[in-house]
């Protein structure tokens, strides 16, 4: 899976694959240990800090600073996949946040303080890219040394464009409230098709469906956004499990 060869990057949907699939990061926590083994600026320990919780010195239980070397996948406990337990996810976030949120150190070190504040940041950047299909998607691909370009939205599939523009079409076309809710289970239903391609793409190993899907997703989301606002949705505040 993710196997790749150095030489000429794929060219998929109109844009550049920009790295090669397959390659891990060459630095990791296994590399960090031994001689390297990072020591706690707190109390000088050498104590496995990369172990554990990997956020206080075992010794002292001096807040360290973050682990330039942890993923989101790794932070939030999930798997390095598209599927992603949310449920999971956000049990992950409440636990980190209860960790290292800023209001419980209020009475530390500023150095703590400082360190409290990065952490946090990190937690929510986090839960955020891996809460929403699209987000996860594009970290993912990041990950496997893929990135999708801003502004190729016109090198799409034609036929996917030609099936957004029928959507748009039928919601300017649309006067009931009857109407609007046929027109948002379509596209309902086309996010959870993505999805569910997106996750047998990834599954399979498969970069270019899963550049493909991904950047479909997203063009989705974009015109469901555009669409299903607020207002358009008669004042109700829904909150759709499958959107991108």
């Amino acid at each position: 899976m993710w196997g790749g060869r150095v030489g000429a990057l794929p060219r998929v949907g109109g844009f550049w694959l920009t790295g090669v699939l397959g390659r891990k990061p060459s630095c990791n926590a296994a590399s960090l240990k031994g001689n390297n083994s990072p020591q706690c600026w707190n109390c000088g320990g050498s104590g496995n800090l990369i172990e554990g919780d990997g956020f206080f010195c075992p010794q002292c239980r001096a807040l360290q600073p973050p682990d330039p070397t942890r993923d989101h996948f790794s932070l939030m406990d999930c798997n390095r996949s598209f599927r992603v337990d949310t449920a999971k996810l956000q049990h992950r976030y409440q636990q980190l946040q209860r960790l290292v949120h800023p209001d419980f150190f209020s009475q530390r070190s500023q150095t703590e303080k400082d360190f409290s504040e990065k952490h946090s940041t990190l937690v929510n950047d986090a839960y955020k890219t891996l809460l929403a299909p699209l987000s996860r998607g594009l970290y993912l691909l990041k990950l496997h040394g893929v990135e999708i370009p801003e502004g190729t939205d016109n090198k799409m599939d034609r036929q996917f464009l030609m099936e957004i523009m029928d959507i748009n079409e039928k919601l300017a076309e649309a006067q009931t409230e009857a109407a609007m809710k046929e027109i948002e289970c379509i596209v309902r239903a086309k996010q959870k098709e993505l999805t569910d391609s997106v996750s047998r793409a990834f599954e399979q190993g498969l970069a270019e469906a899963s550049v493909e899907m991904v950047f479909r997703g997203h063009l989705l989301n974009n015109m469901s956004n555009q669409a299903f606002n607020e207002e358009h949705l008669y004042g109700n505040k829904k909150k759709n499990k499958d959107a991108w």
